[in-house]
């Protein structure tokens, strides 16, 4: 099954979060919080400005993002847990 978003919407996978510190400290299960950043699976047509026309997204499918740690909704498709939520929730882009 394929899911496009509507509008502004992005369609983001999560990344696993790092098992391990900096120093070397594993971080058990029962400690570890959700990932806030993810891989862009899916994008949206665009922003839909006042005047009708239509503004393109400044992400785009493939992106690593940043994004607010309880942003979008849980979806799940073909078995892999996604996140559907609006650009504006994205907070950056990762080169």
């Amino acid at each position: 099954m394929q899911v496009t978003p509507l509008q502004d919407r992005v369609l983001v996978e999560r990344l696993a979060e790092e098992t391990k510190t900096a120093g070397g400290i594993i971080i058990p299960d029962n400690n570890k919080e959700k990932p806030a950043q993810g891989k862009i699976v899916s994008v949206g047509t665009g922003h839909r400005l006042q005047d009708g026309s239509l503004r393109a997204l400044e992400v785009k499918s493939g992106d690593t993002v940043l994004f607010g740690r309880y942003a979008g909704t849980e979806v799940k498709v073909d078995g892999k847990d996604l996140l559907i939520m609006k650009e504006d929730d994205v907070l950056g882009i990762i080169h």
